[in-house]
């Protein structure tokens, strides 16, 4: 990546994009979005991975699954890069997990950015019958899935001995197209466990949250690089935030009042901490976290599928930052 890099989500259903609509209707939603963020000239273009709605309770909604979803992208675009926002590592085997990904890595002609994650949302854990470790062994597992990836991506016989996951002589034919590898993204800003493991093994460190928070997030991590004997240089700094923009005031109430938070945050707080306001605002933001050190920006804009901050944001943010 070079350059200051823009992704945006699709909408899958997570957040009640699709209440309303048949499943068919709303995947072909999902994959019309792709291809018209892909049009308007984002870098990027990607999924989160979960199963069920928020916020809690879960409700009957469509909600596509990630990495089907990302094969479906990558059939349905031709230059963005794809990527998840980001992957649950305690949802999949790591052995299981790099094949996947290798996979869909040949499929895009080698466009895959590969977001990983210790995963938090312990009410699909329960429903789908996984165990909800403690923070410290999911940690853990996300450690040992990375260590696997970089392995069998790269191996002809992968074999590692990992606390919570190991490979014994494991193929993963075909490899993924981009060398050395799919560039790694690490989600999360765990400050004692979390960003380790960003420090150790990430090239992108994701992150969320106000400018002084990230700001903040950024120096643990550079600690945690001096610790490991890691250029801090070496991983790029982004940040996953909400993005809702209009060309004045008047249209920013209107936007803001149709669109609520979906956690009940509020509004003073919400503007705060995502890229949230008219187009000179937003620009002014992302400027505020280019000086502190963010080269990358993903975000989710509560107004889609059709509303029109993507397309704002893409003619007239993004323009005027490059």
């Amino acid at each position: 990546m070079t350059g200051l890099h823009f992704g945006a989500l699709v909408p899958q259903g997570w957040k009640g994009e699709f209440d309303g609509l048949t499943g068919p209707q709303a995947y072909r939603t999902m994959c019309r979005v792709a291809q018209d963020y892909e049009r308007l000239g984002y870098d990027s273009i990607w999924l989160y991975d979960h199963f069920h709605s928020v916020p809690p309770p879960a409700r009957p909604t469509p909600v596509f699954e990630c990495w089907t979803g990302m094969m479906a992208l990558a059939e349905r675009t031709t230059t963005v890069r794809i990527g998840q926002m980001v992957t649950c590592t305690p949802y999949r085997n790591a052995a299981h997990l790099a094949k996947i990904s290798a996979c869909v890595d040949v499929a895009s002609g080698g466009r895959l950015e590969m977001g990983v994650g210790a995963g938090w949302y312990h009410q699909e854990f329960a429903a789908y019958g996984y165990e909800f470790p403690s923070a410290g062994a999911r940690i853990g597992y996300l450690a040992d899935t990375v260590e696997i990836l970089k392995r069998m991506w790269r191996d002809e016989a992968a074999t590692y001995a990992g606390r919570y996951a190991s490979v014994t002589e494991a193929y993963c034919d075909p490899k993924p197209v981009q060398t050395p590898r799919p560039p790694l993204w690490i989600g999360g800003g765990g400050e004692r466990k979390t960003l380790r493991v960003v420090a150790e093994h990430a090239d992108y460190a994701n992150l969320m949250g106000p400018v002084e928070m990230f700001a903040r997030k950024r120096d643990v991590l550079r600690t945690h690089c001096e610790a490991v004997g890691r250029d801090p240089a070496e991983i790029g700094l982004t940040l996953h935030l909400d993005c809702l923009v209009a060309r004045d005031e008047a249209g920013l109430r209107a936007i803001l009042d149709a669109n609520p938070s979906l956690w009940g945050q509020a509004e003073d707080k919400r503007i705060e901490a995502n890229l949230i306001g008219t187009v000179s605002q937003v620009i002014d933001k992302i400027g505020r976290y280019r000086a502190e050190g963010a080269m990358g920006f993903i975000v989710w804009f509560p107004d889609s599928p059709d509303g029109g901050s993507a397309e704002l944001f893409a003619s007239e943010v993004i323009p005027a930052l490059r």
